[in-house]
């Protein structure tokens, strides 16, 4: 994104339209153009990069393709191949780790899931260190959290909870569940906010913001058409406040990875180039 705005004006005005609640595709869309003329990230404002899950129809290389068109530099590894439920191989995580250096892709963080036993926990530190990630996102509890601390604590690696709606019950789907699971843990462990996941759960993710901020480590940037399920939309066409949870970011000063994610059945290249450009006019 070479190409800056022509002045303050113009700039504040992109800003004001896509801050609007956007009640038609069409309407979106019609911003895609301006937003093409977004600034290089400056000094101040958020680190805009995706999740990998938004491109899981692709292979590895067709992905960096799209990254590579959009720009983005950095990534969360949370593609289904490289979670632990059916655990990827090293020659496979090594693999994508030479194909990101080569293309100037760091992936920053590293999605799991949950972290059950040990085994787990091997794999998710053998290969998180192959990615080339500091942290890893996912999900533990009860006495394997504790061990998680301690692990990531030995290895240089930090550990965030990431929040969830599932229809059935899950450990993690407040702010408060989250900070209950950090309780009496080292600051290796934090948070990586899903705010599109917070507000499926009916819970504010701007306030989840406020209460987590001392140990937000990494957010994920997802809207939901409503609460109750995961029906993910445009950015700024659901309920999970997007405009608001941006500025929130920036309030707190927030200097770690906002991560993108649309999780669709189908081609969604064109959607993804409208949502990076749509979150870096408002970070």
């Amino acid at each position: 994104m070479g190409a800056g705005f022509g002045g303050r004006e113009h700039y504040a005005e992109a800003r004001t339209q896509m801050n609007r609640a956007l009640t038609s595709r069409r309407s979106f869309n019609g911003l895609l153009a301006s937003a093409m003329l977004a600034p290089a990230k400056a000094a101040g404002t958020l680190n805009i990069g995706v999740g990998t899950f938004s491109y899981h129809l692709l292979s590895i290389d067709d992905m960096i393709v799209q990254l590579t068109k959009l720009g983005i530099q950095e990534i969360e590894m949370s593609r289904g191949e490289f979670m632990l439920m059916k655990p990827p191989t090293t020659a496979m995580c090594q693999s994508a780790r030479d194909k990101f250096d080569k293309a100037g892709i760091r992936c920053v963080s590293y999605y799991t899931a949950t972290i059950k036993d040990e085994r787990d926990l091997d794999y998710a530190v053998r290969f998180a260190k192959i990615l080339g990630a500091r942290n890893v996102s996912g999900d533990a509890t009860g006495a394997m959290l504790g061990r998680v601390d301690r692990r990531f604590t030995s290895e240089g690696l930090t550990f965030g909870i990431h929040n969830h709606w599932f229809k059935q019950k899950f450990a993690y789907e407040s702010a408060e569940d989250v900070l209950n699971g950090l309780a009496g843990l080292s600051k290796t462990c934090g948070a990586t906010l899903d705010v599109g996941q917070m507000a499926a759960c009916g819970h504010d993710p701007v306030e989840a913001i406020r209460k987590l901020a001392p140990r937000l480590l990494v957010v994920h940037l997802k809207d939901v058409q409503a609460a109750g399920a995961e029906h993910n939309v445009l950015l700024g066409q659901g309920v999970a406040k997007i405009p608001e949870v941006m500025r929130e970011l920036k309030k707190i000063g927030f200097g770690g990875l906002v991560a993108i994610e649309y999780e669709k059945d189908g081609d969604s290249n064109k959607d993804m180039e409208v949502l990076v450009n749509y979150a870096r006019v408002l970070s």
